[in-house]
């Protein structure tokens, strides 16, 4: 199964975006967007700064957790990622994303 793009409408109306693993585990997950137009938008930035390290930012939780966020050109957060239980799973993870977001299909869920 093929990674892919799962567009979606949350409760509150507004639209937001998740990275699947072809086994489908959610990779990375997007803010919400007012405008459907503005997470489709978010999803072609994705696409296109997943290929560049220097994009991703590694954190850490409070608790310690390692976690990675996607940041655009411009410095806005594209996307983030789960908690992870060591640094070892959080580079797999960003590997995952540099791999599959750029051929990532996208599956429109919305009911807009």
């Amino acid at each position: 199964m093929a990674a892919k793009f799962e567009l979606k409408t949350a409760a509150n109306g507004q639209f937001h975006f998740s990275l699947k693993a072809g086994n489908g585990e959610i990779i990375l997950s997007s803010e919400q967007y007012t405008a459907k137009a503005g997470a489709e938008g978010g999803i072609e930035s994705v696409k296109a700064n997943a290929p560049d390290d220097a994009r991703f930012e590694r954190k850490a939780a409070k608790d310690g957790s390692p976690y990675f966020v996607l940041k655009a050109a411009n410095g806005q957060a594209l996307g983030r990622s789960e908690m992870y239980s060591s640094t070892a799973s959080m580079e797999n993870g960003i590997a995952s994303v540099k791999k599959n977001a750029p051929i990532a299909n996208v599956v429109d869920l919305t009911t807009a």
